[in-house]
C-alpha cells in the first residue's frame, strides 16, 4: 500500500504503468502506457508545473504571495493553477484562443486569470509565450515560468517519470516513445533511461501534422517551415525548445502520426481497454504500436509511452459528429466504433 502524501504537490507522480493487452497481442511486444491522467491535476503537466515552481522558489525568484505567469496551451496552466492554489500564489495564464472550452473553463474555476490571445507563430511578438514573458517582466513579484525553455521542466521528468518507468518495468524497458510540445517529458525521461541503461533503451519522437520536429530528426537537423495543423493539443512544435535541445541529438528516430490514426486510437482504446484518453495520448499509443511493428519483438520486447491526459477535457470535440466531420475525420473512425460519437 502507498503511504499518505502531503497535499496536492505530494500526490504528483507515482502513476500506474498500464499494460495495453490488445496492442501487445497484435505486435508480440509488451506495450505500456504511463497513466499520467491519474496525477491530481489530471495530466502529465502536473510534473512540469511543480518542477518549474519549485525551481523558482529554490533560486529565490518566487516569494510568498507572488505571481506565476505562463504561456500554455492548457494542461501546464491547469497544473500551475492547482500548484498555485496549494502554495498560495496568484496565477496568470496566456493561451492560444484555439484551445478547448473545457480547458479554459477549468482554469477559471481554479482561480487563474486566463487571457486567451490569437494563435500566431512563435516569431510574432504577440505570440502567447511572449505576452506571458512581457507581463511578468512588467509586474512586481511575478515570475514567468517559461515551460518551453526552462530546463527545470525536463529535470522534473529526469528525477521522477524516468525512474518510475525504469522501476515499474524492472529495468526491462527497451524503448520509450512520446510526442513533445515543450520537450520536457521526452528529454527528461529519455535522458534518464539512456543513462541508467547504458544507452540500451531506444528513445523515439512521435510527431503530429503541422510540426517540424519529425523532419528535423530524420533530416539530420534541418528545420523546415511549419505548415498545416493537428487536432492534438499541446504537442508539435515549430522550433527546437531548450528542453528538447538538451536531448534531441540522442534520439534514435522519429515517427509521423496522422490525425486519422490518432482519432481512431481514441475510440479503439475506449472500446478495447476502457481507457478514456485524449488525442495526444492516442498519438503516443499509435507511435508505440508502430514502433513495436517496426522494430519487432526480437529487438524490442517492452515499449513504454505516456497517456498524457483524459478525453474529458476534449469530449465536446472528440465525440462530436459535427466537429469530426468539420475536420474530415468522421470516416477515420471504424464503423463499429462510431456508436461512441454520441454528441452532435
Amino acid at each position: 500500500m502507498s503511504h499518505p502524501v502531503n497535499g496536492f504537490t505530494g500526490a504528483v507522480g507515482n502513476t500506474p504503468l498500464i499494460f495495453l493487452k490488445g496492442l501487445s497481442e497484435k505486435t508480440g511486444s509488451k506495450i505500456y502506457g504511463k497513466a499520467e491522467f491519474q496525477n491530481p491535476g489530471g495530466s502529465v503537466k502536473d510534473r512540469a508545473a511543480l518542477g518549474v515552481i519549485e525551481a523558482a522558489e529554490a533560486d529565490g525568484r518566487l516569494k510568498p504571495g507572488g505571481t506565476v505567469v505562463e504561456g500554455t496551451a492548457g494542461n501546464t496552466g491547469i497544473g500551475l493553477a492547482h500548484v498555485c492554489r496549494a502554495k498560495g500564489y496568484r496565477c496568470v495564464i496566456y493561451m492560444p484562443d484555439t484551445q478547448s472550452q473545457e480547458k479554459v473553463d477549468l482554469l477559471r474555476v481554479l482561480g487563474a486569470d486566463v487571457r486567451p490571445v490569437p494563435a500566431v507563430p512563435y516569431d510574432n511578438p504577440r505570440n502567447y509565450n511572449h505576452q506571458a514573458r512581457d507581463y511578468a517582466r512588467a509586474t512586481p513579484g511575478a515570475v514567468w515560468t517559461d515551460q518551453f525553455d526552462n530546463a527545470a521542466n525536463a529535470e522534473a521528468h529526469y528525477r521522477s517519470t524516468g525512474p518510475e518507468i525504469w522501476a515499474q518495468t524492472g529495468g526491462s524497458v527497451d524503448a520509450f516513445v512520446a510526442g513533445t510540445g515543450t520537450g520536457g517529458t521526452l528529454a527528461g525521461v529519455g535522458r534518464y533511461l539512456k543513462e541508467v541503461s547504458g544507452g540500451r533503451v531506444q528513445v523515439w519522437l512521435a510527431d503530429p501534422p503541422g510540426s517540424v520536429l519529425y523532419n528535423y530528426v530524420v533530416s539530420g537537423g534541418k528545420l523546415a517551415e511549419r505548415t498545416g495543423s493537428s487536432i492534438t493539443e499541446g504537442i508539435g512544435q515549430g522550433r527546437v525548445t531548450i528542453n528538447l535541445g538538451t536531448f534531441i541529438d540522442q534520439l534514435d528516430g522519429a515517427l509521423h502520426i496522422a490525425d486519422e490514426k490518432s482519432i481512431a486510437m481514441v475510440y479503439d482504446l475506449f472500446d478495447t481497454e476502457g481507457l478514456y484518453i485524449g488525442a495526444s495520448s492516442a498519438l503516443n499509443v499509435v507511435a508505440a504500436y508502430e514502433l513495436a511493428q517496426q522494430l519487432g519483438p526480437g529487438t524490442c520486447k517492452t515499449i513504454t509511452t505516456v497517456l498524457c491526459d483524459g478525453a474529458y477535457r476534449y469530449q465536446s470535440r472528440l465525440f462530436s459528429k459535427k466537429w469530426l466531420q468539420s475536420k474530415g475525420l468522421a470516416d477515420a473512425i471504424p464503423e463499429h466504433l462510431r456508436k461512441y460519437s454520441v454528441l452532435e
